[in-house]
C-alpha cells in the first residue's frame, strides 16, 4: 500500500448542504484539507483554482447540466491518478462502472464507513 498524503485534499460534491457540512466536518477530523463544491460545475472551478487533489469524493445527482459521474470523468481525465469515490441515494453503481475504479457508496452511509472507504482509497496505490 502507498502511504497516505499528509495533508490529503479531498473536494466533496454535494448540493444538499447539510449532508455536505456533516461529510466535511467528518473528513476534517481526520487531519485532511477540505474543499466544497454544491454542484458538478462549481467542482470544476474548484479544481481549477486548487490545481491538484487527492479524493474525489460526489454525490451522482446534483442541479446543473453536469452530474458526479461526469464530474468524475471530467476530473479523472485531468488527473489521472485521482482517487474517487462516488454516493447515491437513488442510483446504485458497480465500484468498475467509476473512473479510477472508484468506489460506490450508497446513501445513507455511515460515518465510520465513509472514514474508512476514503482512508483505504488514499491508501491504494496508484
Amino acid at each position: 500500500m502507498a502511504e497516505i498524503p499528509q495533508r490529503a485534499v479531498i473536494l466533496v460534491v454535494e448540493d444538499e448542504p447539510f449532508i455536505r457540512m456533516v461529510a466535511v466536518d467528518l473528513l476534517a477530523e481526520e487531519g485532511r484539507v477540505i474543499l466544497e463544491a454544491g454542484s458538478a460545475q462549481e467542482a470544476l472551478e474548484v479544481i481549477a483554482a486548487e490545481g491538484r487533489i487527492d479524493l474525489l469524493f460526489t454525490d451522482i445527482n446534483m442541479p446543473g447540466e453536469l452530474d458526479g459521474l461526469d464530474l468524475a470523468g471530467i476530473a479523472y481525465s485531468r488527473q489521472p491518478d485521482l482517487k474517487v469515490v462516488v454516493t447515491s441515494g437513488a442510483t446504485q453503481l458497480a465500484d468498475g462502472d467509476i473512473p479510477d475504479h472508484g468506489v460506490f457508496m450508497s446513501k445513507p452511509y455511515s460515518a465510520g464507513n465513509l472514514a474508512r472507504v476514503v482512508k483505504a482509497k488514499l491508501a491504494a496505490a496508484s
